[in-house]
């Protein structure tokens, strides 16, 4: 199934000092690169969401989000379909993480606040409330949702996205088709390099050898698939695995938990 792209907002007013994106984003469609003078906390109440950016490629469930520092260049997008549940806020009003994209942990509380801000804050943030709310009430819920945002710890948990001609084509080959079981000798024939210098480049431009960036790569993608619905066997073989219980135990050691488990834990935020 092809890409579809999402119409960007237009003349959207800026945060004062913060707005909620509500919006269902269908399977396999994104929102093209954009940038905008204004912080963003990319989240999804449900679903999963892919973030990319400045050579870092993020996928978040609903307990975590991306912080997008205003006049960044990036893109996200839902394989399998997600709930948009974003926060944009003024740049003066937070500072935030700055320079880059960082994972952030969404709690349970904040999660709450999101949703509760999605109903009653004004799609237009220059506008009024919705009746369900005074502004007594916004002003409350937003100065609660900025403290909550400042006080939130990163989390070491993406995938460097290589910028070199050729390597960003076979790391988006790879995401494409993480059953592609190519190693280095092949890949480096294919990009007419040697072996040494196709792993020395990769490893310069994302910290990881090849082989530690596929497994979690194939661990993104996993999130990515049993949050969307899919059982433990499904994603097993769309992972390229030999049998669930390898990918059972992969899983378990990186995620602390059964895939199985997560899995029902995203159906019951659904």
């Amino acid at each position: 199934m092809p890409w579809q792209p999402l119409r960007l907002p237009e003349d959207q007013a800026p945060p004062r000092p913060l707005a909620v994106r509500v919006q269902s984003l269908p399977a396999h469609h994104h929102f093209p690169e954009h940038r905008h003078p204004w912080h963003q906390f990319v989240y999804a109440s449900s679903g999963v969401l892919t973030v990319t950016a400045a050579g870092q490629c993020f996928v978040i469930a609903p307990q975590q989000a991306v912080w997008v520092p205003a006049g960044l260049p990036h893109r996200t997008a839902s394989l399998l379909g997600a709930e948009f549940r974003s926060l944009y806020v003024d740049a003066q009003a937070l500072a935030g993480p700055q320079g880059q994209c960082t994972l952030l942990a969404v709690t349970p509380f904040l999660r709450a606040l999101i949703l509760e801000a999605g109903e009653l804050l004004p799609a237009d943030p220059a506008g009024p409330p919705t009746p369900a709310a005074t502004d007594e009430e916004a002003r409350h819920l937003t100065a609660l949702i900025l403290a909550r945002l400042a006080r939130l710890q990163p989390l070491p948990a993406s995938l460097p996205w290589p910028q070199a001609a050729g390597l960003g084509e076979m790391c988006e080959a790879l995401y494409a088709n993480p059953t592609d079981e190519r190693d280095l000798a092949a890949w480096a024939a294919q990009l007419h390099q040697s072996g040494r210098t196709l792993s020395r480049h990769f490893q310069r431009e994302t910290g990881m050898t090849l082989r530690a960036w596929r497994q979690r790569l194939r661990l993104f993608k996993a999130v990515e698939l049993l949050a969307g619905g899919q059982d433990v066997t499904q994603v097993a073989l769309a992972l390229g695995y030999a049998s669930p219980s390898a990918f059972t135990a992969m899983f378990r050691q990186t995620m602390g938990q059964r895939p199985s488990a997560y899995r029902q834990q995203m159906r019951e935020m659904r």
